[in-house]
């Protein structure tokens, strides 16, 4: 028991680290109109915390690895941890809360998708309310950048993410298998197993669609 708790903390420290470090190397603006908002990849690592160990570990690895980004390479302070928190934990909470129900290739799907939709939905809430306070500017002068910036850039944003998770989630398990990181688990069914490389085809070519679509941004800007 003390031995797979302990396993459970390098994985989940390994995972904070990973995630800190995509932050660190990938910050890409790409939505004109709120040019400060960059994208980062570390909702994929924390969401994959999350469907390894469940919402609580996804949250306590969000916590850690926003307030270190705080304290050395962001700029917005306090607000900054705020938004990040409520965007990561708005997107990997339903998808690690419906994987954790049944763990499935289905319940992966649908738990990301979700998450795709409530951290969309949710951000806009939250720019509406912080954002302001943040820029110093009136709050009519955010609500038009709602559609123009928050929204695409959200929406887009959540499915790289999603994509990315489900295409790296199996692989990653396995190597933490190998690894004995991990405990082994039974072979899946046939069709599980086709129905996984059927959605990891649809995740690649969703992908290549949506860096196209950011790639049209940046060309049109």
């Amino acid at each position: 028991m003390k031995n797979e708790k302990l396993k459970k903390m390098i994985v989940l420290s390994m995972l904070a680290a990973i995630s800190y470090l995509t932050v660190f190397l990938i910050r890409i603006p790409f939505i004109p109109a709120v040019d400060f908002l960059k994208y980062e990849a570390k909702d994929v690592i924390i969401a994959i915390s999350g469907f390894l160990y469940g919402p609580l570990s996804a949250s306590l690895v969000s916590v850690v690895v926003s307030f270190i980004e705080m304290l050395t390479i962001s700029g917005t302070g306090p607000y900054g941890l705020i938004m990040n928190i409520f965007s990561t934990l708005s997107f990997v909470l339903p998808a690690a809360i419906i994987y954790k129900r049944k763990k499935s290739i289905n319940s992966a799907v649908i738990g990301l998708c979700a998450g795709v939709v409530v951290m969309t939905i949710a951000m806009l809430m939250w720019n509406y309310f912080i954002t302001p306070l943040y820029l110093k500017v009136p709050t009519e002068v955010v609500v038009g950048l709602m559609l123009p910036g928050f929204l695409p850039f959200n929406l887009i944003k959540a499915l790289i993410n999603a994509v990315i998770t489900f295409i790296l989630y199996k692989p990653l398990v396995k190597i933490l298998r190998k690894a004995k990181l991990m405990p082994k688990q039974e072979e899946p069914e046939n069709s599980e197993k086709k129905s996984a490389l059927l959605f990891n085809i649809i995740a690649v070519l969703v992908l290549i669609v949506l860096v196209g679509i950011i790639i049209a941004i940046k060309f049109l800007k």
